[in-house]
């Protein structure tokens, strides 16, 4: 699987874990060149808090576009800090 955005390849592996309809991307297959810490947190009743980041490439940000969860729930726990994406970010084969 590959997550892109503006052409630009943000993560890719073939051991991601689908979660409720999302593929969830390894830590070591993202791309970290294009991606910044965001401040931005929410919480899922059975996951827990997640953490996002910001992407960037070629001077564009698309804000809180991709999520993990560092200190997931135990009905969560394979996913801990396994990276998700959303807001015009393409998962494919």
């Amino acid at each position: 699987m590959k997550a892109m955005w503006r052409d630009t390849v943000l993560a890719e592996s073939d051991k991601t874990l689908v979660v409720e309809g999302n593929h969830y991307f390894p830590p070591d297959s993202l791309q970290r060149a294009h991606v910044r810490e965001s401040a931005t947190h929410s919480t899922c009743p059975w996951k827990g808090e997640a953490s996002y980041y910001d992407l960037v490439v070629d001077g564009d940000t698309n804000k809180d576009a991709a999520w993990y969860y560092p200190e997931p729930k135990d009905a969560a726990a394979s996913i801990r800090n396994y990276v998700a994406f959303w807001r015009g970010v393409t998962v494919k084969e």
